[in-house]
């Protein structure tokens, strides 16, 4: 998928994958900027649409920028995820209560709009902001 076009985004990198397809960092060359790319394997369905919805709706986590028939295009967070930060070695107490806070008020913002995050892990805890993907 490298340095191939999906509508109007350049993808760039392979940032990982999940249940449901592959994530990318691609330029949106429109407004200048890097974005995640999330390409689902299956085109819009009942399933995409309803994932396609909570992220709209939980912009105190991610923000959606565009929909497609197989991909939703999403803010890029910078930053090492929760699983890299691990792997440097113990984390202070208090770093560790910041990230445990911004993980609680991410699943609080989620769970008040009903939607539960089913892959929670280290891997999906990232950015500079410990935004849960």
């Amino acid at each position: 998928m490298i340095n191939q076009t999906i509508s109007h985004y350049r993808i760039t990198a392979k940032l990982g994958e999940g249940r449901m397809g592959e994530v990318y960092r691609a330029h949106d060359p429109r407004l200048g900027r890097d974005v995640a790319i999330k390409i689902c394997d299956e085109r819009f369905s009942e399933h995409f649409e309803r994932e396609a919805r909570a992220v709209a709706s939980l912009t105190c986590i991610c923000t959606l920028y565009d929909v497609g028939p197989n991909y939703l295009v999403m803010e890029l967070v910078e930053g090492p995820t929760l699983a890299e930060r691990i792997q440097q070695g113990p984390i202070p107490a208090e770093e560790s209560r910041a990230i445990a806070r911004q993980i609680a008020d991410a699943l609080e913002a989620a769970h008040e709009r009903g939607i539960v995050h089913r892959d929670l892990k280290p891997a999906n805890v990232g950015g500079s902001r410990r935004k849960a993907l």
